[in-house]
């Protein structure tokens, strides 16, 4: 594949066209010998899969265009975007944001550029759907103001956004091409153009979260584990984060990846890496090596969590200020209390239901190697209760 790839999804209300959109753009990119087309019911009936315990029905959708591969994400439910952003079963780098010109902004609008913007999307495309239905040109100028100051609100470029408007029900049915096909191809064009290509996890400075930690008579100790992202090449220095908040500097002497001596190791491989001058006990699992002063160790952040209801396998019943269940982040597993951010209101009565997605203040009891952006999951007498992405560090 020698185009870059990038993921993107499309997000908005419910009815207001999503999923002919999806549909409408499989079609045209297939016109051009750059997609298989999908019908409305292949991507509406998507199967349903399992990420991290928690039941999710997403339509995994493919095309290129001149210059790009993407992978493409339609959700069904409300609920299903919620937990698709934050398990991360579908990454996106960016998003096509889909109005009804008819209804303008809704709640659900809202609540995705919301979640997107914490789940890292930084830039976004306007689809203004079902401009058909309307007949007043200052109607249509209005719901485009109003998502342009919508996007501002949510810290989004909405000055410089692309907006399109268009019908994707006439592009999928070859009628009216002013606003069906060509629109389509309109809408391609700013993606391809607004949307940057991400930076891979190849690209990225170097980290390994270590699962398990051993020494080796005469050479010294080994930490093993892998590599979530980026490459580290052999007599580096490193930094070991996640004791207290000390930061431990090593030298990486040896690398062994499938038992072999190795000049590298990269993003994807499961390692051990020999550490100059380091005892055994000053290393646990969780801790992370990573390249030096990219990564320090907190104790508390903001979360946007998503708590598994009763059929997936969580808690039968809610659960109030001051939980204190266990956080699993990467390898490590930290008892941490879970609070309400500041200003809420009536904390005390307070409680947070299955299958909720609400923000939280993570504590941990222990100081660990966390980052904005990062997932985890939160267990309690040995079953996962909720999943999450941090959204703030504190402190």
């Amino acid at each position: 594949r020698s185009k870059p790839h990038v993921n993107i999804g499309t997000i908005g209300h419910v009815d207001h066209g999503k999923t002919t959109l999806s549909a409408a753009i499989t079609k045209r990119q297939a016109e051009k010998g750059l997609a298989n087309f999908l019908e409305y019911g292949a991507i509406d009936k998507a199967p349903e899969e399992r990420k991290r315990g928690i039941t999710i029905s997403t339509a995994h959708i493919e095309y290129a265009t001149d210059t790009r591969h993407y992978s493409h994400v339609d959700c069904p439910g409300h609920a299903d975007y919620i937990k698709n952003m934050i398990t991360g079963a579908a990454n996106m780098d960016g998003a096509i944001i889909v109005v009804a010109a008819s209804d303008g902004q809704m709640p659900q609008t809202r609540e995705h550029l919301l979640l997107a913007r914490q789940v890292g999307v930084q830039r976004i495309v306007v689809f203004v759907n079902k401009v058909d239905a309307i007949d007043d040109p200052e109607m249509l100028e209005l719901v485009e103001m109003e998502m342009r100051e919508l996007l501002s609100t949510y810290g989004f470029e909405g000055d410089d956004t692309p907006v399109i408007m268009g019908s994707a029900l006439c592009a999928l049915n070859n009628q009216k091409d002013d606003i069906g096909v060509n629109k389509i191809d309109e809408l391609m064009k700013a993606v391809d153009e607004w949307i940057p290509t991400p930076q891979r996890d190849l690209e990225k400075p170097f980290l390994m979260s270590v699962e398990d930690v051993f020494s080796i008579s005469g050479r010294g100790t080994v930490v093993s584990g892998r590599v979530e992202r980026g490459i580290l090449k052999r007599d580096t220095e490193v930094e070991i984060v996640g004791k207290g908040d000390e930061v431990i500097k090593s030298k990486v002497t040896d690398i062994e990846t499938f038992k072999k001596s190795c000049e590298e190791s990269r993003a994807g491989d499961n390692s051990g890496l020999l550490l100059r001058g380091i005892k055994r006990e000053d290393i646990r699992r969780g801790m992370v090596v990573a390249k030096p002063g990219t990564v320090k160790a907190h104790k508390s952040f903001l979360a946007s969590l998503y708590v598994l209801s009763k059929e997936e396998g969580g808690r039968h019943t809610g659960f109030h200020q001051n939980y204190k269940p266990q956080m699993y982040l990467r390898t490590a597993d930290e008892a941490c209390t879970l609070t309400f951010p500041e200003g809420t209101e009536d904390v005390d009565s307070k409680m947070v239901m299955p299958g909720d997605n609400v923000e939280m203040v993570a504590t941990l009891h222990n100081p660990s190697a966390i980052e904005v952006g990062q997932r985890f999951n939160v267990r309690e007498g040995g079953r996962t209760v909720a999943t999450g992405l941090i959204t703030r560090v504190i402190e």
